[in-house]
């Protein structure tokens, strides 16, 4: 396809108008970015998309991402015209004019295009990527094919992106090169306007320090979402006038037209060796690094000293009864195809979850939420090892599983800000021959003789059997095994619980978690257990439990009793007695 055709597709850095049409939208439509994936022909679901949240903490630096060389972004007549493509406004420009090189990247890039993204107001920004959580109130994306590759859209290389944050200021100049460009708005969809001021790409990018910048490799941010993509993302960010960023929503009629943050799959994100990257904060459960648990608070931006923290240690007999707590729905939890890959963060063992499919809701929640990821703590490898994080009457299990879910009206970020952003499941998890546990207090260590496997052991032997191809930290395997989180759970009560208010048991242990903690264990079999610390190579990785600070702990109500044949006997003796008593 030659540049000039693949110019009238190419929009928002994806050949939306010739692959997907009106078929997606932002809002609005049947097609939102959750549902990308279901265009045909759309690769919108796949392993490296795009845009992603850059965690600076986890950058790397390579050396070899040295200065960037740019041809004609100095050129005055660069920019032949403006259009609202009905999904973002884009500059066009001349063909075969401006290039791009050097920056690491593997060839020479022919520059056709650049667009941005924003959200609504001010006090909701709209860049695609974030940094540490951050979003910018705009992204400009300046779209560049790589020479003497016919399909670009094809080749993992084949497009370069260079993606600039745009920063509001309460001042800065309102007669300026931007000012010229959003002269040029409209709302017109489908509009082009031919361009007759003199204006460079220079002039819009500022005096950003281009030396300074991120490179990772992921997709156009729109359908049809092709992997084709080497982003470079610069570390300053454009300073504009506030009043100016407002008019791109104001003139076009287009609001919050960015993609979320996608999941990063494994993939490395690297910086220029100009690019200043913050100290690394190392975390552990014991004392072989700098922040050991009774340090986290001591990383910087860490919630981990708050008084809403987790987990605790719950007094069954001081537990509240909330008439509230009712029974959970849980939305294909028998899924049997919904874990994505299993996962050696380095601190436990993850499962990640196929995106929209599981859900939680009902049990007092109050929302209803998406299931994101399960994930384990455990203690040691002996077989009397304890490890749960969450201890009941100051008894702790031998692991816990943690099911996390997020408040499907929030977008990630926003949830580890909010109170109850996320709602995380906790399940105890001890042998199967282990005395009966049921969580309720005194009956801890109560041998019980009809003591069984509470899960499906077959679900547990497939889920165990991925543990040796993640012995490396960071490593992650595929799940092509049929295992379900029913399964897992089994025939666990999940109708008596506790329920309070805590946070994340990791740093930067945000409050932002409504817990619920199930009264009875997940039996499974011992030597299965014993995987998980033999495999990961690590040993109790659990946080100790927090002070309570006042918090109150909450409870299902008791189940009524059920007469039992003693109780029955003694019933229908009374009931004898009583009816011989009776004149006749």
């Amino acid at each position: 396809m030659h540049l000039s055709s693949l110019l009238l597709c190419l929009c928002l850095g994806a050949l939306a108008n010739c692959a997907a049409g009106s078929q997606w939208c932002y809002t609005g439509c049947e097609h939102t970015p959750s549902n990308w994936k279901d265009i045909s022909g759309s690769f919108c679901g796949k392993n490296k998309q795009s845009p992603i949240n850059i965690t600076t903490s986890h950058v790397k630096i390579d050396q070899n991402l040295r200065n960037f060389t740019f041809v004609n972004f100095s050129s005055q007549h660069i920019i032949k015209s403006i259009k609202n493509t009905g999904h973002t406004v884009k500059g066009i420009l001349k063909d075969n004019e401006a290039e791009v090189s050097g920056g690491g990247l593997n060839g020479t890039y022919s520059t056709i295009q650049f667009h941005l993204h924003w959200g609504d107001t001010e006090h909701h920004p709209g860049s695609e990527h974030t940094i540490d959580g951050h979003r910018y109130p705009m992204e400009m994306h300046i779209v560049s094919l790589k020479k003497g590759v016919p399909q670009p859209t094809e080749d993992s290389e084949g497009i370069a992106v260079l993606g600039f944050f745009i920063n509001a200021t309460d001042d800065g100049d309102m007669s300026g090169p931007w000012s010229t460009l959003t002269s040029y708005l409209t709302n017109d969809t489908d509009s082009e306007v031919d361009f007759n001021h003199t204006l460079s790409i220079n002039d819009l990018i500022g005096n950003v320090n281009l030396a300074k910048f991120y490179r990772y490799m992921g997709s156009l941010t729109t359908p049809n979402c092709n992997e084709a993509v080497v982003w470079t993302v610069f570390q300053e960010p454009i300073n504009i006038n506030k009043n100016l960023i407002q008019k791109f929503p104001m003139k076009t009629g287009l609001t919050n037209v960015f993609r979320p943050a996608q999941s990063m799959n494994g993939r490395h994100v690297y910086a220029s060796p100009a690019t200043p990257l913050p100290p690394s904060h190392p975390w552990c459960y014991d004392d072989h690094c700098e922040y050991s648990p009774s340090k986290w608070n001591m990383i910087p931006q860490s919630h981990c000293g708050g008084k809403s923290q987790s987990p605790v240690n719950i007094e069954a007999r001081n537990a509240v009864t909330d008439e509230h707590l009712k029974a959970f729905s849980f939305t294909k939890f028998d899924e049997k195809h919904a874990i994505k890959y299993i996962t050696n963060t380095g601190h436990a063992v993850k499962c990640v979850l196929k995106e929209d499919m599981l859900e939680v809701s009902g049990g007092g929640l109050g929302y209803d939420y998406s299931t994101l990821q399960f994930h384990f703590h455990w203690g040691s490898a002996s077989h009397d090892s304890e490890g749960s994080e969450h201890t009941v009457d100051s008894h702790r299990y031998p692991m816990e599983m943690h099911i996390v879910n997020k408040r499907k009206d929030l977008s990630l970020e926003q949830a580890i800000q909010t109170p109850n952003g996320l709602a995380v499941l906790g399940f105890f998890i001890e042998a199967a021959d282990a005395p009966k546990s049921s969580g309720g207090g005194s009956e801890h260590h109560e041998a019980s003789p009809t003591s069984k496997p509470t899960s499906n052991t077959d679900a547990w032997k497939k889920l165990t059997s991925y543990l040796s191809h993640i012995k490396d930290i960071s490593s992650k395997a595929d799940v092509a095994e049929e295992i379900s989180i029913e399964g897992l759970l089994g025939d666990v009560d999940r109708a008596a619980y506790y329920r309070y208010n805590g946070s994340l048991t990791t740093p930067s242990c945000n409050e932002a978690v409504v817990w619920t903690v199930f009264k009875e264990s997940i039996k499974v079999d011992r030597n299965l257990m014993m995987m998980f610390p033999t495999h990961a190579g690590y040993r109790n990785v659990f946080r100790p439990a927090q002070s309570l600070h006042n918090r109150t702990i909450f409870t299902t109500a008791s189940a009524p009793s059920v007469p039992g044949p003693v109780t029955l006997c003694l019933l229908l003796a009374c009931l004898c007695a009583l009816f011989n008593n009776l004149p006749l």
